[in-house]
């Protein structure tokens, strides 16, 4: 192979391998996201069945939003930019209910879906 060919040859390898690996990241990042918002969902639904069981108990709505936090923001370390700070935000929502507030609980729980949506978005 002649120099010239050789470059092109070399130029062309690499623009194929850059072109791939983006490829394969926007894939694992898309994997990414789903994996975060499926352990999301699965928080969210563990404290709505916690929240459910023990409807009339302030402490145990406190210690179920706790978990719930604590765990959301395990999971947010994970991960960055807007799927973090979407995770961070739920994250909050539960902190917000600590104190087993229950007046509260029926309005965070109607704000669920638009944290879900928040996290769902940030993959996208």
């Amino acid at each position: 192979m002649t120099p010239p060919r050789r470059r092109l040859a070399v130029a062309a390898a690499t623009l194929s391998l850059a072109v791939l690996t983006t490829a394969c990241g926007a894939l694992g990042q898309a994997v990414d996201c789903n994996t975060a918002a499926n352990e999301a969902t699965k928080i969210m639904t563990d404290w709505s069945s916690e929240v459910t069981k023990n409807a009339a108990d302030a402490k145990a709505i406190g210690t179920a939003s706790a978990t719930a936090a604590d765990k959301t923001k395990e999971l947010a370390g994970k991960y960055d930019g807007e799927v973090a700070a979407a995770l961070n935000d739920l994250a909050s929502g539960f902190e917000s209910l600590e104190k087993g507030d229950l007046a509260q609980v029926s309005e965070f729980t109607g704000k669920m879906n638009g944290f879900s949506s928040k996290i769902t978005s940030a993959c996208t």
